[in-house]
């Protein structure tokens, strides 16, 4: 017996909506040359644009996934907005973690239905409407935000793609170094730490309290010398495994017929991502056994340095 879909007329814990389209709910119009337009339903309204409006009542009551005509002619392809689409065309305080990096940190970080996962911060939202899908119903995440007009963006964001107050999810104003465990004791024991901040390396004595043996942290950062400092501390730190670095880079296609080639446009260089798993309380990893590259922690070095650097690595002059 297959699965009886969520009622049309009940939030989803999912985003996800399914049956007519009805008033209150958000549509996106895509016109021929792919340019889109996302609004709310409302009884009595109309979509305007430079090809002419469009009546909120001729989409209401229909099944998404149908063409409109506008007023003066312009036809426009009607569906509810996917997750990936809602989260880069949605209101923003702070920049969004885009869809490419926001799949990575659910799948790298391992986040898995019923995941006890703090986030800070938590921007405009973006992030956190994935991580709460992730969760599902039996999961926690609890974002800690420094700046409160990020906070107000970021709950707008996902009450309006979730339909109203997600269940699973609390917003804290503060900063994570100091705020863990969270309000009542919460996050006294978690399973992941998700840190999309502009300095995740002054929250790793606070994650390493709080995330359990075995467990992941995950930290997004835009630049390298950002990278360099949370892995060094991660490293340095001795309760994590060794880190891993990476970043992603997206390149369409264009496929038509014998014409087949990479798109004009690539998503390319948006953030970088740093993940390593929490040893068991008085454990340390393996030692090292590779020497690090030369000048890697030379005289302009001014980082975390790791045990057992060999001295002429630390003291190497200058070149020249």
């Amino acid at each position: 017996m297959s699965p009886t879909p969520p009622s049309p007329q009940q939030p989803s814990l999912s985003g996800v909506h399914t049956g007519p389209l009805r008033a209150g709910e958000w549509v996106r119009l895509t016109d021929s040359k792919g340019r889109r337009n996302n609004f709310c339903l409302e009884v009595g309204k109309k979509f305007f644009s430079n090809k002419g409006h469009v009546d909120h009542g001729e989409l209401i009551g229909r099944p998404e996934g149908f063409t409109v005509t506008s007023s003066l002619g312009a036809e426009y392809l009607v569906f509810r907005p996917l997750l990936n689409e809602f989260v880069v065309s949605m209101p923003r305080g702070a920049a969004v973690v885009y869809p490419k990096d926001a799949a990575q940190i659910v799948a790298m970080a391992d986040v898995f239905p019923g995941a006890r996962v703090v986030e800070a911060g938590v921007g405009s939202g973006a992030l956190t409407c994935y991580l709460l899908r992730a969760v599902g119903p039996t999961g926690r995440v609890s974002s800690y935000e420094r700046r409160e007009e990020f906070a107000d963006v970021a709950r707008r964001n996902v009450t309006q793609w979730y339909a109203g107050e997600h269940p699973a999810w609390s917003l804290t104003i503060g900063d994570l170094a100091d705020a863990l465990p969270g309000p009542d004791g919460q996050d006294a024991e978690v399973d992941r730490v998700i840190l999309d901040m502009l300095a995740p390396w002054d929250c790793v004595e606070s994650v390493a309290r709080v995330l359990v043996p075995g467990g992941m942290v995950c930290a997004y950062v835009a630049t390298t010398t950002q990278l360099s400092k949370t892995v060094e501390t991660l490293r340095v730190h001795g309760g994590f495994t060794e880190p891993q670095a990476w970043e992603t880079l997206v390149r369409d296609w264009h496929v038509e017929g014998l014409a087949v080639r990479p798109g004009h446009s690539m998503v390319g260089h948006t953030g970088f991502l740093v993940t390593a798993r929490r040893m068991a309380p008085g454990e340390r990893p393996p030692t090292k056994r590779r020497r690090p590259a030369p000048g890697a922690y030379g005289v302009d070095y001014t980082g975390p340095r790791p045990e057992g650097l060999p001295p002429q690595s630390a003291e190497e002059p200058l070149d020249g």
